[in-house]
């Protein structure tokens, strides 16, 4: 797990902002040529044990020793600075923990880890830490991460002092604190809007967007399905990251809905169905939540495809109309000159008679 931070030593914060999307997730480089790099892992007494991250269910009192191994990859030898702080989960559903310059108030804040240790090139080195459980400690999920940093100085073209950038690398700590376990959870911020299409004869587009909330004390990975305008769309989408919630934790989704065809007022149902285990992957129960939504899908290009259509329509009505009082009138005109024009001839018959 890799956690990126930076921290301003002679520029001002715009600067560190700067330098912060250069620093690497993995390594922290001074120059090119003194690179430094390193990995963490959990372990036990003597090395790594295979696990991805250290997880444990205690007792509010309880203390337990757990172990990461530091390895040094690169060509010198460094000293590392140890931290553990809380941990949360990012927008993006990557873990990663508080800055060390933002205080821990919660399970990072249990850990006892010792402030550094210097590594020899290629080498490693098993480090001990101690997590203790408060008394007080509430029951359900806490996570926080211990990790190890480099910080390097970037310095700018004149050769001065810049801007030291903290770069870090650890392994995320799960804390459970025993006692019920009580998942929950809530939307909010429902809201719909469809894309339309310039184009009558191709559909538009919708897009839902809401919040979910983790309000119980269980970490649980935010799931569901919206089903609207005869379409049902899961998220997260496949292939995309679950999205874990801690507790307290607050995520925004987005869901896309292609080829829906405005039919004025669209309505439909979000249901949100979380997930929750235990530490040994036994799930816990959370029910289902569903919330109904309308959207409204006005069809402009249809409606004025369809007005096209009429007035074109009226347009050859009308003239059909109008050409055919013309020929009416005509044959009005024919037929009263043939009139006029046999009583002329009946008058100058009886003249001539």
């Amino acid at each position: 797990m890799t956690f990126p931070r930076s921290a301003p030593l002679a520029l001002c914060a715009a600067a560190l902002a700067a330098v912060l999307g250069l620093s690497s997730a993995a390594h922290a480089d001074d120059a090119p040529s003194d690179a430094v790099s390193w990995s963490v892992s959990p372990a036990d007494g003597t090395g790594e044990d295979g696990r991805v991250s250290i997880q444990h269910e205690l007792d509010p009192g309880e203390s337990i020793e757990e172990h990461i191994i530091v390895r040094n990859l690169g060509a010198g030898d460094v000293v590392f600075s140890l931290s553990a702080a809380d941990g949360f989960y990012t927008e993006a559903g990557r873990f990663d923990m508080l800055s060390s310059d933002k205080e821990s108030t919660d399970s990072g804040s249990w850990i006892t880890i010792p402030e550094e240790i210097e590594i020899a090139a290629g080498g490693s080195a098993v480090v001990a830490f101690t997590i203790t459980v408060p008394e007080n400690a509430e029951p359900g999920d806490h996570a926080a991460g211990v990790a190890a940093s480099v910080l390097s100085i970037k310095k700018d073209d004149s050769g001065a002092t810049g801007v030291g950038v903290e770069s870090r690398v650890g392994v995320k700590v799960l804390t459970r604190v025993a006692g019920e376990l009580a998942p929950a959870f809530a939307v909010q911020n429902v809201h719909g809007d469809y894309r339309l299409n310039p184009n009558p004869f191709e559909a538009g587009g919708l897009t839902v967007t809401f919040d979910v909330q983790n309000t119980g004390n269980a970490r649980m990975d935010a799931a569901g399905t919206l089903a609207i305008a005869g379409q049902e769309t899961s998220f997260p989408a496949e292939g995309e990251r679950p999205q874990v919630l801690l507790p307290g934790e607050s995520r925004s989704f987005t869901v896309q809905v292609a080829d829906v065809w405005p039919l004025f007022l669209l309505a439909g149902d979000l249901t949100v169905a979380p997930t929750a285990a235990s530490l040994d992957g036994e799930q816990l129960s959370v029910e289902a939540a569903t919330t109904s939504l309308s959207v409204w899908a006005m069809p402009w290009p249809q409606l004025l495809l369809l007005a096209g259509v009429a007035l074109l329509v009226l347009a050859l009505l009308w003239n059909r109309i109008r050409s055919r009082r013309r020929v009416d009138e005509l044959i009005s005109k024919a037929v009263e000159r043939g009139r006029e024009e046999a009583l002329d001839e009946s008058r100058r018959e009886r003249v001539t008679g």
